[in-house]
């Protein structure tokens, strides 16, 4: 037999006679595939064709019966479905479905699904490994007839602060997708319970509780595996990270302050800026409190690597799903440095590409916040990449041993407490930090990092000396 091709996407494809398709076509988002006889309908997702030859997963004779229950997109890596429900890791996109029906799965005929590669992803090339162990096929009784699903093993709490906020609101979407999230625990200051009401909604396994205001912070947070905070005040026109300092510094220190108090052992995830002074201000924090693991505070640094992947892959037209570029030192301006040789794969650059490319990922919050013209910042790419860092860290937690993203942490990599750079995550938090990335530089590489170093000295120095002289007042 002819090896088929290598496709992109992931299609799921139901057989039945043309008044079950029409039917199924008007109540849900399906399409006819052209590649397919009429009696065959397709998600309209499907990206490419001709498709490898279709697995059979379930039958489905009974379409109208079967309710498509919890259809989740996975933010991180996939799973591939076989007639025994065995897990294989495939692509970078993941689907759990859970299939509910009066009717034992033996009567079933006439569903097939094909998985293949993806070019949607959250996560880079080394960290695709599948989410092993997330989906578990369960049976239950009832009625004296067999029930199946596949379904996932939901079994963490995330905490979002700042959950009503422009960075919060499509946080919390994506978060409420991942098959890994159990409990959902969304808070602000204001306007939070419409939005928990909102994603309650979906058919996806979280719970979603929200909490308002400082008295209700501390429940919020009990038990709680992992937090991120995206608090604060956004980026206005003509606005520096350093002008943020002020209001948000005082909003993280509180925010953490109550987080060493309710779940100590969880990890933090900073997103409010300025995030090369926000870190240091909460591993301060968390040193007052006794608890700080420098293992599980990060500062989320996820969106200058998604940015350097795009505008490398646009620029030297290289499919999305094949580029990494790591990127390294601060999260403002000059501080942030795309290593560019260490592109995967390797890519060539003539000296003005790198000058082009390097100068545009360092700028390009600037970019967004002068197209939204004073409407806001750069809020749902930042919502997407923090949403990749959250699942990844879940990921770490469940066990995965392959996961490995950059991120701003407290190193030892250079002179500097804290510096952005690859690490491995595990169960502890940081596993590793990679080191080879940040040798056998090209020259402007290390000019440049040796450029960043003073300014995101500075802004860690303002970070600490922020929290010791809160400490001295209170």
């Amino acid at each position: 037999m002819k090896k088929s091709k290598k496709v992109v996407g992931i299609r799921w494809v139901f057989f039945g006679d043309a008044n079950t398709l029409a039917n199924l076509e008007n109540k849900a988002h399906w399409r006819r595939n052209p590649i397919y006889k009429s009696n065959k309908i397709s998600l309209k997702f499907s990206l490419s064709s001709p498709p490898p030859k279709p697995t059979d997963l379930l039958t489905l004779q009974h379409l109208q019966e079967c309710e498509m229950a919890a259809t989740t997109f996975s933010i991180g890596s996939s799973v591939s479905f076989s007639p025994k429900a065995s897990l294989l890791p495939q692509s970078k996109l993941s689907f759990a479905l859970r299939f509910n029906s009066k009717f034992s799965i033996a009567s079933f005929s006439g569903l097939k699904a094909v998985s293949c590669e993806s070019e949607t992803s959250f996560l880079s090339k080394e960290s695709s490994a599948a989410l092993r162990d997330t989906f578990a096929r369960k049976a239950l009784i009832s009625d004296q007839r067999p029930q199946y699903g596949l379904q996932p093993q939901a079994s963490f709490k995330v905490a979002i602060l700042g959950a009503s906020g422009g960075i919060g609101q499509p946080l919390a979407l994506l978060v409420k997708m991942s098959p890994l999230v159990s409990a959902l625990h969304l808070y602000d200051i204001a306007n939070v319970k419409g939005v928990a009401a909102d994603l309650s909604h979906c058919n996806t396994p979280s719970q979603v509780l929200d909490f308002t205001g400082a008295s209700e912070l501390s429940n919020c947070l009990k038990g709680v595996n992992l937090v991120v905070i995206p608090a604060g005040v956004p980026r206005k026109p003509g606005m520096t990270r350093d002008d943020l300092f002020n209001i948000n510094a005082n909003i993280v220190k509180t925010l953490v302050e109550a987080v060493a108090d309710n779940c100590p052992d969880a990890f933090i995830h900073i997103i409010s800026n300025p995030v090369n002074s926000t870190v240091p201000i909460a591993a301060e924090v968390l040193k007052q409190k006794g608890v700080y693991d420098p293992k599980k505070l990060f500062g989320v640094t996820t969106l200058d690597v998604v940015r350097a992947n795009t505008f490398v892959a646009q620029k030297k037209n290289l499919k999305l799903i094949d580029v990494d570029v790591p990127v390294v030192g601060g999260h403002a301006g000059i501080t942030i440095l795309p290593l560019l040789s260490k592109t995967n794969p390797t890519v060539n650059f003539t000296d003005e590409e790198v000058e082009e490319l390097t100068v545009r990922i360092q700028n390009a919050g600037t970019e967004v916040v002068e197209a939204k013209a004073g409407a806001g910042s750069a809020t749902l790419s930042m919502a997407y990449a923090a949403a990749r860092f959250v699942e990844s860290s879940l990921r770490a937690l469940d066990g995965d041993g392959d996961v490995y993203e950059c991120a701003y942490v407290e190193s030892n990599l250079t002179e500097l407490q804290f510096f952005a750079s690859r690490i491995k995550l595990g169960r502890n938090g940081v596993e590793a930090l990679i080191s080879s990335e940040i040798q056998g530089l090209t020259e402007y590489e290390h000019k440049a990092l040796e450029s960043l170093k003073p300014e995101l000295k500075a802004s860690i120095d303002k970070g600490v000396a922020f929290a010791q002289k809160q400490a001295v007042a209170a």
